[in-house]
């Protein structure tokens, strides 16, 4: 048994650009066949599943350590089922610490197919050493930060810049009606999409947002809800801090862009929220608290010395949203930020930055442009 393709999808977001490229894929050759690990989005799609990507989806240094013996396993039954079927190429989607060594392991064994990485770890902000692994291993990688190529001069590797995904979601998004009113601006929170980041955020920019309020009544606060799971928690919290539960809008993850659209203000936590965020053209003040441990894996021991976290500063290479990482995140500090971006000249000046951002990213259909990549490259298929 063989098949034309295997693709690997090991977490959620993996799953809902998978799902996009899958389309892709078959709207130029229909006749692929195609085997691999996704979540439901790709399995909507078609694609034979050899294991589910919920078997993988582990976060966090210490989650990763309890699961390696389950990983390792997984990790070897997937080699087998590759070598099995034999596809002509092997197609990875983010998920680094594991794609990459499953693309050094099938070289060593003497794997003949394409190897196609679709999205570039971090090696920007950490593991530059993976730069030379990735060039020994892989046949193409897929990038979708403009900045990323250049990286790789100077290495046998291709690079191909292929737009953001978001991005190129955006385009075709068709927004439902809110479940919340819009008659006075929103200030919207995205506190985290874990019970620690919940836990660690959300009272001291509850504490912000209630003097925003006593000095600007007509603002409307908003809280996303990015699983459902955490709600009785954020319902806990915000009673701790005394806030009546009717003065807040709890807003489910599915009415995200919503929430963002209609967005005056944004206090969000790090990560790809921040994109979305300044797609939505929405003057955001970033935020991370940091535990003690998290502070020394990622300060003493991997080393991160980054000018910028948030990743719409590291795309604009300048300050963009104000971000408060670790010991900057404090009340005093949100406070002050927040009231700077309620002013009208900052957040002038933050949505011009943010439409060159939009300029950057735009441009490209980066499902199609992915597949037209792999095609060519895996099965010498060049689309008109």
């Amino acid at each position: 048994m063989s098949c034309d393709l295997f693709v690997f999808a090991g977490e959620k977001s993996a799953d809902l650009h998978g799902e996009k490229l899958l389309q892709a894929l078959r709207a130029k050759n229909p006749a692929l066949n195609i085997s691999g690990v996704g979540g439901p989005r790709m399995r909507s799609q078609g694609m034979d599943c050899v294991l589910q990507m919920e078997d993988f989806q582990v976060m966090g240094f210490i989650d990763v350590f309890l699961a390696l013996p389950k990983l390792m396993r997984q990790f070897y039954f997937v080699a087998s089922e590759i070598k099995r079927l034999n596809p002509k190429a092997v197609i990875t989607i983010d998920y680094p610490g594991f794609n990459l060594r499953m693309a050094r392991h099938l070289r060593k064994k003497g794997f003949k197919g394409k190897l196609v990485h679709f999205i570039c770890p971090s090696v920007w902000a950490w593991g530059k050493k993976r730069i030379p692994l990735m060039a020994e291993n892989l046949d193409l990688l897929l990038s979708i930060l403009p900045f990323e190529k250049e990286l790789f001069t100077g290495t046998p590797l291709k690079v191909a810049f292929v737009g953001h995904p978001l991005s190129e979601r955006m385009k075709t998004l068709v927004y439902k009606t809110p479940p919340f009113p819009l008659d006075r601006k929103i200030v919207s929170l995205f506190p985290g999409s874990r019970k620690k980041e919940i836990e660690r955020n959300l009272p001291l920019i509850l504490d912000v947002c209630r003097d925003l309020q006593k000095k600007q009544p007509e603002l409307r606060i908003a809280l996303s809800v990015s699983d459902e799971r955490f709600r009785p928690l954020i319902l806990q919290i915000i009673k701790e801090k005394g806030w009546d539960g009717k003065e807040i809008e709890l807003v489910p993850a599915e009415y995200s862009y919503e929430l963002m659209k209609a967005s005056y203000l944004a206090i969000a936590k790090s990560g790809t929220v921040t994109l979305e965020l300044a797609l939505h053209r929405v003057p955001t003040v970033v935020i991370y608290g940091v535990s003690f441990l998290d502070k020394i894996i990622a300060y003493d021991i991997l080393r991160i010395r980054l000018p910028f976290y948030c990743l719409v500063n590291i795309i604009a290479q300048k300050e963009v949203f104000p971000e408060l990482i670790g010991p900057n995140f404090t009340y005093e500090n949100v406070k002050a930020k927040a009231e700077m971006l309620l002013g009208e000249s900052a957040r002038l000046n933050i949505q011009n930055a943010c439409d060159d951002i939009i300029s950057q990213l735009g441009g490209k259909e980066t499902s199609k442009q992915a597949a037209s990549e792999i095609l060519k490259l895996a099965l010498d298929h060049h689309p008109c």
